[in-house]
């Protein structure tokens, strides 16, 4: 986890943008709901009247509203509205009544009123209605006389406690239906003044409804914006870790190699990372968003007494999601295994067809090939099968919570408490709070899988190196230059029982040939490979130059040898970049001179694009020794002081061997060479040869003094050679 904080941490600038930018988009998002309510509520029900407080009003109905109001609501009225008379030309054309009768002018803000004039307007509206009843309000109206006549005549106590009455018999829950009502009084007043109020719900409707577009033209901007940073975020960070495992993994000496498979090795650079790579999109787009929708949505309803819906949808999901957990997330620790497992039997079988086809096992590897498929296929079936119900529960549980809404909902709009538009944005911010914590579970299912995939990344950087560089290492002597001395080295494995190597001691001058020779299993190429720190010795030491290897700076170290591996690996590219590979730069002369030392020039120039021509992955598209020639011509083409071939000629023919050895003395004569080889014939001119049996030195000198002295060198060389072609060497 902190090598993913560490690559993420330089992006935190971009990640801070990404929050604002989805903050903003929440914030549009959760406003639409709101002019949605407004459209239905005001827009269509209240004709585009906003407020149930008049703008303009009849001075008749001014006074009739005065009526019923106490004596503090009425004076706060008064100071509100102007009075226009019939000889104030100025406002005829806008209100054409005013030729008629005066008009009173609201000159304060509307909202101080609200709270004021609603009642008064119901009560004024219901009085006017045909079938009114005064006996509602337990007044006693004598005959010849109306309502306003009997409030004129109260006193101001009497008219006090009236009002007071009225008001006690509506309630808080009551106060939008008083709205609505109150506003359809107002817009009969609106059109008996002459205001077209047909084009103020068409201008409200409109105007809401492009401040609507506004803003979720906004909302696209943003997520477009969003999506397009987190994606670079998320890519960058990728190749940044791939970076960091690759440049970890270069590190890595033989045996940190052989903890790790190939296939695994490479299923976490692009598999598990591609895994962290998809969480932190998730994370970013969802995961940040999710929190910041749900909780504005949770806001905009909390007041409401039908948030007790929210509360059971999200404790039935919670549960929900917490079922699905048990059931997948053992899973998903086995479905990397199994694409490790389908990686290796696959390398294998491809890398293995010459050999599979010798042998005729090709229903066998089929068969395992099967098996391993197979088997991640059932795990990868039982994974998205319990993932596919979430989708489909999710949105059982969506509708159901939208039902339960509507049906409770309807008996509030029904008893007026609420309005359509109002329950309409309470259906969507419910959906909005639900598909919040369905996108946050949708993030969590897969944070046990990328979880399972950083432990992996994990393992490969935390992975100690066992070939260290230390801090301060020494310089090379120039004077010893190509000097190589074994001093009582040992060597076992990690984990082994015994040495593989035992008191091992000899020294190798610049100029000489040192060649190993002993059964399989003897120890030959691992004595060879401590020479460049493949492996570190367990005991003794080795010296280059005059320098414990230990000490040294190991990429001097490596680059004074030139190595020939047993398998002579090619990479894609063409033989130029191949010869070239250990090269600063491309230098033709150099190419060509190890070619021509290597014996590679001769099928070189028989090629159509010559060292242009292309080399395939592994070098599959030449010959064994082809592939050998061109991986010596590699290692002396820097040539280095210090030349290891490890068991580099078995591929060659005898004449090329020999032509190869016979070009190489002449350029090597400063050199330091060791030969590992299982052919008499290939080490028999080496100035020492050093004679391994189970990890020991049992011989070390000439060809000749080995023959005598050397018991098992003799027996490897006459069952070889006859006795004649030894002696005549």
């Amino acid at each position: 986890m902190k090598h993913v904080l560490k690559i993420l941490k330089k992006y935190s600038f971009y990640i801070i943008i990404i929050f604002i930018l989805l903050f903003m988009q929440a914030n549009c998002d959760l406003t639409l709901p709101e002019y949605t309510s407004d459209i239905v509520n005001i827009g269509i029900q209240q004709n585009g009247i906003e407020s149930p407080v008049p703008e303009v009003i009849t001075e008749d109905e001014y006074h009739k509203l005065l009526l019923f109001m106490d004596s503090e609501s009425q004076e706060k009225v008064n100071e509100s509205y102007t009075l226009i008379t019939k000889d104030n030309t100025e406002y005829l054309n806008v209100y054409p009544l005013l030729a008629e009768e005066n008009l009173y002018l609201l000159n304060a803000e509307k909202e101080d009123l609200r709270s004021i004039i609603t009642l008064p307007m119901i009560m004024v509206y219901s009085t006017s209605q045909d079938n009114f009843d005064s006996s509602s309000l337990e007044m006693n109206i004598p005959e010849g006389m109306d309502i306003y006549d009997v409030l004129n005549n109260m006193n101001d106590q009497q008219h006090d406690e009236f009002i007071d009455k009225i008001s006690a018999t509506y309630s808080d829950d009551t106060v939008g239906l008083l709205e609505q009502t109150a506003i359809v009084y107002l817009k009969n007043e609106y059109m008996k003044i002459g205001l077209d109020v047909e084009g103020m719900q068409i201008s409200y409707i409109a105007t809401t409804g492009l401040k609507m577009l506004g803003l979720a033209l906004l909302s696209m901007v943003l997520t477009i914006v969003s999506v397009f940073l987190t994606s670079r975020v998320a890519a960058f960070f990728s190749r940044d870790l791939r970076s960091k495992v690759v440049n970890k993994v270069m590190t890595y000496s033989n045996i940190e190699f052989e903890s790790f498979s190939t296939a695994s090795l490479i299923t976490r650079s692009t598999n598990d990372i591609q895994q962290i790579q998809m969480l932190i999109v998730m994370l970013l787009r969802i995961f940040f968003f999710a929190p910041i929708m749900g909780i504005g949505a949770l806001a905009k309803v909390s007041g409401n007494d039908m948030s007790w819906i929210i509360a059971l949808a999200v404790v039935t999901i919670i549960g929900f999601v917490i079922v699905l957990f048990a059931l997948a997330m053992p899973k998903f620790n086995i479905v990397q295994k199994l694409i490790d497992k389908v990686n290796l039997v696959s390398r294998e079988i491809l890398s293995g067809i010459p050999v599979i086809r010798a042998f005729g096992t090709e229903k066998h590897e089929e068969k395992r090939f099967d098996d391993a498929n197979k088997d991640l296929m059932k795990v990868n079936l039982f994974v998205n099968r319990v993932m596919t119900i979430m989708m489909p529960s999710m949105m059982f549980i969506m509708n159901g919570v939208s039902i339960l809404i509507v049906w409770i909902g309807a008996s509030k709009i029904d008893a007026g408490t609420i309005q359509v538009g109002t329950l309409m944005a309470f259906i969507t911010y419910t959906m909005q709070i639900i598909m919040s914590f369905l996108m946050i579970s949708m993030v969590s299912i897969m944070v046990p899988r990328a979880f399972v995939s950083l432990k992996r990344i994990g393992e490969v950087l935390d992975k100690d190196t066992s070939i260290k560089q230390i801090d301060k290492p020494l310089k090379f002597n120039n004077e010893l230059k190509g000097v190589v001395e074994f001093k009582d080295v040992y060597f076992r494995y990690p984990d082994a029982e015994e040495d593989v190597l035992q008191n091992i001691s000899f020294k190798a001058n610049p100029g000489t040939t040192t060649a190993f020779i002993g059964s399989t299993g003897s120890g030959k190429s691992t004595l060879i490979n401590l020479i460049p720190r493949f492996f570190d010795v367990t005991g003794g030491k080795i010296l280059v130059d005059g320098v414990d290897i230990k000490k040294a700076n190991i990429e001097q170290l490596r680059s004074k040898i030139g190595y020939v591996p047993q398998k002579g690996l090619l990479f894609s590219g063409t033989i130029e970049s191949n010869i070239a590979f250990g090269l600063d730069k491309m230098d033709r002369e150099k190419i060509e001179k190890a070619a021509k030392v290597s014996q590679s020039l001769e099928f070189i120039e028989d090629k159509k694009d010559k060292f242009k021509s292309e080399i395939s992955q592994g070098g599959t598209n030449v010959s064994g020794g082809q592939r050998q020639r061109l991986a010596i011509a590699r290692a002396i083409a820097i040539d280095p002081e210090i030349i290891i071939f490890d068991d580099s000629f078995s591929a060659l023919d005898y004449k090329t061997d020999a032509k190869l050895r016979k070009e190489l003395a002449k350029i090597t004569k400063n050199s330091t060479i060791f030969i590992v080889a299982q052919r008499i014939s290939t080490v028999m001119q080496a100035d020492q040869i050093v004679v391994l049996d189970k990890g020991h030195i049992v011989g070390i000198g000439t060809h000749k003094e080995l023959l005598k002295s050397c018991e098992i060198y003799q027996e490897i060389a006459y069952s070889q050679l006859s006795k004649e072609e030894l002696e005549n060497e």
